[in-house]
């Protein structure tokens, strides 16, 4: 990877989801724009705040895709994440930045 980019593998659900007041939402139903979480898989050497293994928060509009040995990742420039959630190996169990 170069300067500021990351390589993300979007996690993808493709399960039914349930509303506040009970009602179920088939997963083919549009709904409108949503951020989308994503695991990193490698980082440019100009990258400062996210890690290798780190879930962002992303705008699925804006990206790029690309295939890589049967499987899509989205290339993103680091400025394009909206949050990192990190997992800690220490005592905390995780931080989540927005």
């Amino acid at each position: 990877m170069l300067h500021d980019r990351l390589l993300v593998e979007p996690e993808t659900d493709k399960s039914e989801r349930q509303s506040s007041g009970g009602l179920v939402i088939p997963a083919t139903a549009a709904g409108p724009k949503r951020l989308a979480w994503a695991i990193v898989v490698a980082a440019g050497e100009h990258v400062r705040q996210v890690g290798v293994g780190d879930r962002v928060l992303f705008d699925p509009e804006d990206r790029a895709e690309v295939e890589l040995g049967g499987t899509d990742y989205v290339l993103l420039r680091e400025r394009d994440v909206h949050g990192v959630h990190t997992v800690d190996d220490g005592e905390s169990a995780a931080g989540l930045y927005l």
